[in-house]
């Protein structure tokens, strides 16, 4: 079972800082490694201020998506589109930039990602560090309930039809079970139950479900 690790910053700013500090140390690491990035606003800062760093890197250096919204790659409301900064500024090559290729048909997204993540493990790339963001509701990735996680079983990503009536491409626990450190990065005051329930390791909060197969998992949170 996961053991959890919290960290509580005094501002917002202080979070972006750290993150980004995090995040810069996981890019510069040598030899072959892949970091997993997140959605959402929360880590948006950090993406911009090392995008604009232009940080060094291993040129074996992989980069994948905890999930995606299925909508066009240059959509607002793409991740792929909000971590542009800082991809831009890493310059990879196509085969190491991992991204759900929305341009598909949802279900042969999922199955490329599939396709693609499966290749990733079984070339022996580690994932050093992997994001996650947490929602007001408890989840985490597209992974909002129950019903997704048991679909989940058995994939190592899987589609998702939100709550919002929004569709999406979500890794699974047993992607995540391969991420040597796993690290929520959380702000915001609406965001209170949830991390109180992550905090208290809620075995009903589908974002704690989603790691317990995690080697290492870290909270870094926020209020404001």
């Amino acid at each position: 079972m996961a053991t959890l690790v919290t960290q509580r910053f005094g501002s917002r700013a202080a979070l972006d800082t750290a993150l980004a500090e995090r995040l810069g140390q996981a890019i510069a690491a040598a030899g072959p490694s892949a970091i997993m990035l997140s959605g959402g606003h929360t880590p948006l800062t950090a993406y911009r201020t090392l995008g604009a760093r232009r940080p060094a890197h291993d040129d074996r250096l992989h980069i994948l998506f905890s999930d995606e919204r299925y909508v066009p790659s240059d959509s607002e409301a793409s991740n792929y589109r909000q971590a542009r900064p800082l991809l831009d500024a890493l310059a990879l090559a196509p085969q190491s930039l991992l991204r759900v290729r929305t341009e598909l048909p949802l279900g042969e997204a999922a199955a490329d990602y599939e396709r693609s993540l499966e290749a990733l493990l079984k070339s022996g790339v580690p994932i050093g560090l992997g994001l996650l963001g947490l929602g007001a509701d408890g989840h985490t990735a597209s992974l909002f309930s129950a019903a997704d996680l048991a679909r989940a079983r058995g994939h190592l990503v899987v589609a998702v039809h939100r709550p919002d009536g929004m569709s999406a491409v979500s890794v699974t626990p047993q992607l995540l079970a391969h991420v040597q450190a796993v690290l929520f990065v959380v702000a915001g005051e609406d965001k209170g139950d949830a991390l109180r329930g992550l905090e208290a390791q809620d075995p009903s909060l589908t974002a704690w479900l989603a790691v317990q197969s995690c080697p290492a998992v870290e909270l870094w949170f926020s209020l404001d």
